[in-house]
């Protein structure tokens, strides 16, 4: 039986935004340096949009409103990084004009030996 949390992902999975997929083709099936992400995973009492285990990496992707929960990011920021997680966010617009440079911002931050 799932727990609250995991059916939240899921039903975050299923209606992911479209910068989310764009960011989820490109990050997927270990796309990027041979890191393997998965994505809408629950971490504590949070749902976190990507997550690189191998590199404690999180990468959120926020969208235009998460300008008004600045306070609430900052908290669960506190939360993932007291945990021992790296959290990057980029916004949809970022991700829009300039995936390439997302994308190796991530590649940088993975810190791991991929090839």
């Amino acid at each position: 039986m799932a727990t609250e949390p995991h059916e939240f992902a899921r039903r975050l999975r299923k209606s992911s935004t479209k910068f989310e997929d764009l960011l989820w083709q490109r990050l997927r099936g270990a796309r990027l340096r041979g890191a393997k992400f998965k994505r809408q995973v629950p971490f504590d009492r949070y749902v976190v949009d990507f997550y690189c285990h191998a590199a404690r990496l999180v990468v959120e992707v926020d969208g235009a409103r998460h300008g008004w929960y600045a306070d609430y990011d900052a908290e669960r920021t506190k939360t993932l990084e007291s945990a021992g997680l790296h959290v990057m966010r980029f916004s949809n617009d970022e991700i829009r004009d300039d995936l390439d440079d997302v994308l190796r911002r991530i590649g940088a931050e993975l810190r791991l030996p991929f090839a």
